[in-house]
C-alpha cells in the first residue's frame, strides 16, 4: 500500500506493522460494505489512513482507518456528540476496524491559509459551539492530566533531559493544580489546531464555511480547549505571536488567561516528547511563556 510519509514511524513497532498488515483488508472490506468508491490516500497524514470515497449517490465522503492510539478512541463519539455543528458529519463507523465514514470538506482548505488573526475570528467563533456538556465516554481531563504527570519525569530522563528541569518542575506544578480546580466540564478537543480546521463552503451555510476535523475528545474546562491554537505554529512561531494568541482568546472568549497560559505550557511539554522524539518547537512555546513572568 502506497501511505503517506508521515505515518512510516508505525513501521517502528509491533503494534504498528500489525495495525500496517491489517490496512489493505480493512480498506477492501469496508469499501465493499458502505459501497465506496475510494481514491489514493490524502499525503497529510500522522495518525491515521485518510481516503477521499464518493457514496453510491455520488457523495463525496472520506474513508478513514484510525492507528489504534488512545487519544483518538473517541473521535467518532465527538463527532456524533456535535451531530454537524462546527465539525464534520460522521456518516458511519466500524468500531472493530476503528474506521469512520466522514463528510468530506469541500474546498477544504486549511484555516492557516487565512492572515492570523482572520483565522482567530474563525476559532472564536467556532469553539462555543463546540463546547457542549459530555460525559461517558469521554476521558476527563483531570484523569489525563494525572497521566502527564507521571509519565513526563521518566519520559524527560529516557529523552536524555532534552531541555532544563526548571520547566519540568514548572508544568507538573500547573498541571496539578489546574487539574483539580477546573470550572464547568464541557466537551474539549485537545488537538484542534489551524491545519484541523477546514473550509467547508459545499456544505449546509448555517453549518459552515469552517469545520473541525480529527477531534482527540475529552471532558475538561473551556481554557483547555484553545491550547492549540494558542501553542501551534502555523498562524506563527514567535513568542509575540503566541502571546497575542493567548491574549486575544482569552479575551473575547471570557477565558481566565493564566488558566489558558498554565494549561498550554502542560500540555505542550506533555507533547513535546512522543516516543523519545523531541519536538524543539513546543519546548521553545514554553520557555517564552514561562519566561513572560
Amino acid at each position: 500500500m502506497d501511505l503517506p510519509e508521515g505515518l512510516d514511524w508505525v513501521r517502528g513497532s509491533p503494534a504498528g506493522r500489525t495495525w500496517l498488515a491489517a490496512l489493505p483488508t480493512w480498506l477492501n472490506e469496508c469499501a465493499e460494505r458502505w459501497s465506496l468508491r475510494v481514491g489514493p490516500p490524502f499525503r497529510q497524514a500522522y495518525a491515521s489512513l485518510a481516503l477521499p470515497a464518493h457514496l453510491p449517490d455520488g457523495t463525496a465522503a472520506v474513508l478513514k482507518l484510525q492507528y489504534p492510539d488512545e487519544e483518538s478512541r473517541y473521535e467518532a463519539d465527538a463527532l456524533a456528540h456535535w451531530d454537524g455543528d462546527a465539525a464534520i458529519r460522521l456518516l458511519a463507523h466500524d468500531p472493530g476496524r476503528r474506521a469512520l465514514l466522514l463528510e468530506r470538506c469541500q474546498p477544504g482548505t486549511p484555516l492557516h491559509d487565512l492572515p492570523p488573526d482572520r483565522a482567530l475570528d474563525v476559532v472564536i467563533g467556532l469553539l462555543p459551539r463546540l463546547w457542549r456538556p459530555a460525559g461517558a465516554p469521554f476521558t476527563p481531563l483531570a484523569q489525563e492530566a494525572a497521566g502527564w504527570i507521571d509519565r513526563m519525569p521518566r519520559a524527560w530522563e529516557r529523552a536524555a533531559r532534552p531541555y532544563e528541569r526548571r520547566l519540568l518542575d514548572a508544568a507538573l506544578d500547573l498541571l496539578t493544580g489546574l487539574a483539580s480546580s477546573q470550572g464547568e466540564q464541557v466537551l474539549v478537543n485537545q488537538d484542534l489546531h489551524a491545519g484541523n480546521i477546514l473550509a467547508a463552503d459545499a456544505l449546509t451555510a448555517d453549518r459552515g464555511p469552517w469545520l473541525a476535523i480529527d477531534p482527540k475528545p475529552l471532558t475538561g474546562e473551556r481554557e483547555f480547549s484553545v491550547v492549540p491554537i494558542v501553542r501551534g505554529p502555523e498562524l506563527g512561531h514567535s513568542p509575540a505571536a503566541v502571546r497575542h494568541r493567548l491574549h486575544r482568546l482569552s479575551t473575547e472568549l471570557g477565558l481566565d488567561p493564566e488558566r489558558v497560559r498554565g494549561w498550554t505550557i502542560g500540555h505542550t511539554l506533555a507533547w513535546s516528547l512522543a516516543d523519545d522524539t523531541v519536538v524543539p518547537e513546543k519546548i521553545e512555546v514554553v520557555r517564552w511563556l514561562l519566561d513572560a513572568d
